[in-house]
């Protein structure tokens, strides 16, 4: 199928535009000629700890300067799948300030008290105790969401247990699975889309995993590109049963898909 000129960009932040805190080579003048240009995008990230405002601080930090409203994470995606299922709710919420913050703005209330959802996010300091609260809610009949599938997280010393681990051991307890809404779940694509009113069919998801960035950008219709800079390697792509759309070593091989203003080619 001929697809048509790329006019938006989504791109996953950890191995795609930097790694270890630090920007990946290209990964600034990428982002700079997006937005000379004037082309809508956004940078996605499953992590739910850290606000808008606060990865736009750690990005800028580590060399990229990418704006608030230019990031997307997996607790704005839960936020906007509640505001959408069941507006002016209330959860009992397990995770940082990117996941309360998220839900604060969209008027969610958050409480122990028969909630509509238990909503289990990333954090650093997972406590046994809310865990039990968690696990007799859902008993209770409160529904199971979760930020997003991944079950390690990094750090310095090695993983650390996330979401997807935690998320485990309350469905042992409970019997009840949690619909993630992170990636690989393609609405984690439809939702980013949605915020930058732009459409599937000219809209491109770069990524460096096979089965998240891949198969979601895949799912929501996009075209998909995978570089090289991250987790999956070439070999690995053809043990999947899908492809990407392109394979380039890094982001810095697309600077040039992005046109320079007017000015500038001048």
């Amino acid at each position: 199928m001929t697809r048509g000129p790329i006019t938006a960009w989504l791109s996953d932040m950890d191995g795609v535009l930097v790694r270890e805190s630090h920007a990946i080579p290209g990964a600034a003048e990428f982002i700079a000629r997006l937005k000379a240009a004037g082309t809508p995008f956004l940078v996605l990230t499953n992590n739910s700890i850290y606000t808008r405002r606060d990865l736009s601080a750690r990005l800028r930090l580590g060399g990229l300067d990418i704006p608030e409203d230019r990031i997307w994470t997996s607790a704005n995606a839960t936020a906007r799948f509640l505001d959408d299922q069941r507006p002016g709710g209330s959860a009992f919420v397990i995770g940082e300030a990117g996941l309360t913050t998220a839900l604060h703005e969209i008027g969610y209330t958050q409480t122990e008290t028969d909630p509509d959802y238990v909503v289990l996010g990333e954090t650093r300091t997972y406590s046994f105790e809310r865990i039990t609260t968690a696990i007799r809610l859902i008993g209770a009949g409160a529904r199971f969401i979760a930020t997003n599938p991944d079950a390690t997280g990094p750090s310095p010393e090695g993983p650390l247990p996330a979401t997807g681990s935690v998320a485990a051991l309350i469905t042992e307890a409970t019997g009840v699975r949690p619909y993630f809404i992170g990636k690989p779940n393609p609405l984690m694509m439809r939702s980013a889309l949605n915020a930058l009113d732009a459409h599937s069919e000219s809209t491109a998801m770069i990524g460096d995993r096979m089965d998240t960035d891949v198969v979601s950008g895949l799912e929501a219709g996009l075209q998909t590109i995978l570089v090289l800079t991250g987790v999956s390697t070439r070999a690995e792509v053809e043990r999947h049963p899908f492809r990407p759309t392109r394979i380039l070593d890094s982001i810095a091989d697309l600077v040039d898909d992005i046109p320079a203003p007017a000015s500038a080619a001048s």
